[in-house]
């Protein structure tokens, strides 16, 4: 997974009240170059919610791009958890998020990976504008 033609994505979901209006943001880079970012307000509901409406964006992108190996960076420890099946999805609201993800992901190499709040500070930023503006 080390290809400079592969996607990076960081992607990252705010909500503001929890729930509440939601933003997400999504950086794209191939190799260092960053090619895309994205801030999109995605209506009311949780934090959760909107981590997994960045995942689905992001993996809509790699899609789109025809690209089939993406490593995907989120600093929710949970989502990345029930991503890569270490968690069970158990709230209700999240089962079609993930489902969509699974259908998404067939098909293509993705590698979903928790990294630290300070490695995911734009993707951070993107998603809060998002809810502010």
């Amino acid at each position: 997974m080390g290809s400079d033609f592969m996607l990076i994505i960081h992607t990252d979901g705010a909500c503001f009240g929890n729930p509440g209006p939601m933003g997400i943001g999504i950086v794209v880079y191939r190799g260092k170059k960053k090619i895309m970012e994205i801030s999109e307000y995605v209506g009311e509901g949780t934090n959760n919610i909107a981590e997994y409406l960045a995942l689905i964006r992001a993996l809509e992108i790699a899609k789109r791009i025809g690209e089939n190996e993406v490593h995907i960076k989120t600093d929710s420890e949970l989502l990345a958890r029930q991503i890569n099946g270490e968690y069970r999805v158990k709230d209700r609201k999240l089962k079609p998020l993930k489902a969509r993800v699974d259908a998404l992901m067939r098909g293509m190499k993705v590698k979903v990976e928790h990294v630290p709040r300070e490695q995911n500070e734009e993707a951070d930023r993107l998603s809060k504008r998002a809810v502010l503006q």
